[in-house]
């Protein structure tokens, strides 16, 4: 069974899906069973992917990806960076060539979780 908010990707084509209502439906891609992504949490190579949370001068918190800026390569990079509320999914998608960040319109006393998802190591979580 699913639950609310939770990732899973296909293990054949890559695709990535957010649960956004659950019905206890299977998730299904290409074919098979999609596999729940689960969020790492503690950086252990030379790449930072652990999101930090600051609370914004004007308002609102940043996120940035890593303690070290995380590279933004063509081919290794952040695809995105979610902010979880009590009742809401903040999302800032990335591209290559972006700085590895993003601004939000939250209090930093709302947000319950930080996660974000790069493309070649995953989903990492500031929990």
């Amino acid at each position: 069974m699913t639950n609310l908010r939770e990732i899973y990707k296909c293990t054949t084509c890559a695709n990535l899906i957010e649960v956004v209502f659950t019905d206890g439906s299977p998730l299904v891609c290409c074919g098979d069973s999609m596999t729940k992504m689960e969020a790492k949490s503690e950086d252990t190579g030379n790449e930072k992917h652990v999101p930090v949370v600051e609370a914004h001068p004007d308002g609102g918190i940043l996120v940035k990806v890593g303690s070290v800026a995380h590279p933004m390569e063509e081919k290794h990079y952040i695809a995105f960076i979610e902010v979880l509320t009590k009742d809401r999914v903040l999302r800032a998608e990335l591209k290559p060539g972006q700085k590895p960040e993003a601004e939000f319109c939250t209090d930093l006393d709302q947000v319950v979780e930080v996660r974000e998802y790069c493309n070649i190591h995953g989903l990492w979580t500031n929990k």
